[in-house]
């Protein structure tokens, strides 16, 4: 067999190995001498450069040579993209050793310990005062949400069902339909009103993710906020979607 040059910087070869029963394909720079390019396989195989030997073979998988010459660059051998370079361990390791990550040891830390750590991310929330752990923003958001939840609930109040309503939600035209439920729902927090309306302009049947809040007629139901819905004497309008 002749040993060549070749003129590529890099080369993709697949790296195979007697310890592992699975192949990587990795791209490597032919100025690599042979004892460095062991060096880099360390990571690939785990097995230690100074108990590597190595073998080139072809796209074909046809043996070509041993990689054998620690101070030969890689490109002075005949490797091309495709060849397979297969890695012989002898530190005695077996077969399989390194993919087995169940025997390896995990480190573990009481959450005590790991609470005494100042190098933690928790440690730094703690001391910049972000997220859980900004007492003043959170007891500021929960404020901020039971006022909201107060006056969803006042509005709601006002509210009864039975009563003929008109929503007026931002961005849609008005549209209405009878009140059917008022009150907290298991699909969102807060108050929302149950309307049936009068024309297939909703998005449900008045039941949400399984469970029935009232009864009407596919696309005749929605849930909306109170803030929205106005109730009064609103007599139905035929928007003509019967004849579309």
């Amino acid at each position: 067999m002749e040993v060549t040059g070749l003129s590529a910087p890099t080369v993709t070869v697949f790296i195979s190995s007697s310890l592992n029963s699975f192949r990587s394909e990795k791209r490597y720079s032919r100025s690599l001498t042979i004892a460095e390019f062991k060096c880099k396989l360390e990571l690939v195989v785990g097995s230690p450069a100074s108990c590597m030997e190595l073998e080139l073979y072809g796209a074909d998988d046809k043996f070509y040579s041993k990689l054998d010459q620690e101070d030969a660059l890689l490109g002075s051998y005949p490797v091309d993209d495709g060849c397979r370079i297969h890695v012989i361990d002898h530190s005695g390791a077996r077969l399989g050793e390194y993919e087995d990550v169940s025997k390896v040891e995990k480190y573990q830390i009481s959450q005590e310990a790991y609470d005494q750590r100042q190098d933690s991310v928790r440690s730094f929330l703690k001391r910049s005062k972000l997220g859980r752990y900004n007492e003043e923003e959170r007891a500021q958001q929960e404020a901020e949400a039971a006022q909201r939840l107060n006056e969803e609930k006042t509005q709601a109040s006002a509210i009864s069902v039975g009563s003929r309503c008109e929503v007026r939600a931002a961005g849609q035209p008005p549209r209405r339909g009878t009140v059917m439920y008022v009150g907290l729902t298991d699909f969102k927090r807060g108050y929302w009103i149950g309307v049936r309306y009068d024309e297939p302009l909703g998005k449900n049947d008045g039941s949400v993710n399984g469970k029935r809040y009232f009864e009407c007629q596919d696309k005749h139901g929605a849930f909306v906020k109170p803030s929205v819905v106005t109730v009064g004497d609103f007599p139905e309008e035929d928007y003509g979607l019967d004849e579309m």
